[in-house]
């Protein structure tokens, strides 16, 4: 479903984010990456969103060359995509509901279908008692939970999630987890950069990157 060949990613004379890589995702996996900070796990996923070039190298999605997409057709693109990346923010001024719902009345979806997706994503990562709540009312761990809602509200094809348990506590990041592993049994395409070990064996695969290469790369044993 989504192939790296031979990718290169750089922000300037020698300074690499992601080096010759070479890569394949089947469709309806559980991915993880994993490697320390600075190890080009979030390039890779912006890579796959069409939101970064490579420099060099070609990354395609079901044989389409992201990098040959026209400006005006990303908008469209990324309609395919469940997006948990680091920097997203919520609108201050609109309700935890409201915000879930944004992605659906973007592509035209009817309020009252909209508002029903809505509240079950919420349900589904324990917020639902949130919903009329305005997000600086809420923890920093709240925000992410709504934040992954909004990202799965619009059933994507694939979930590109960048640390989505970062802020949460023990109980709360298995929370994450298990929501997104639902959405791949039904099969949704699930990726996700973690430096938490502890998620790994609830993956399909785990590909470990260093210094912007992959290292190593293991099927779990729930996969094997």
């Amino acid at each position: 479903m989504i192939t790296f060949e031979q990718v290169s990613k750089s922000y300037g004379q020698a300074q690499f984010a992601l080096k010759d890589i070479s890569l394949s995702i089947n469709e309806g996996e559980l991915v993880f990456l994993a490697g320390p900070s600075g190890a080009g796990k979030s390039t890779l996923l912006k890579l796959i969103a069409g939101l970064e070039k490579a420099s060099s190298g070609t990354v395609a999605m079901n044989g389409q060359n992201i990098a040959q997409l026209k400006a005006s057709s990303l908008p469209y693109w990324r309609r395919n995509f469940g997006l948990i990346l680091q920097g997203q923010s919520l609108l201050l001024d609109r309700d935890v509901l409201t915000n879930v719902m944004l992605p659906m009345i973007v592509v035209g979806t009817a309020n009252a279908d909209a508002q029903s997706r809505a509240y079950a994503a919420l349900e589904r990562l324990n917020m639902r008692d949130k919903a009329q709540a305005l997000p600086l009312s809420l923890s920093g761990g709240e925000q992410q939970r709504v934040l992954i809602a909004r990202a799965i509200v619009n059933r994507p094809q694939i979930i590109l999630a960048d640390e989505p348990s970062a802020y949460l506590d023990r109980d709360n990041a298995l929370l994450v987890i298990d929501a997104l592993k639902t959405f791949q049994r039904s099969g949704v395409t699930c990726i996700i950069s973690t430096h938490d070990e502890n998620y790994f064996d609830q993956a399909s695969r785990v590909i470990y990157l260093n210094k912007g290469e992959v290292s190593k790369a293991w099927t779990s044993a729930i996969a094997a």
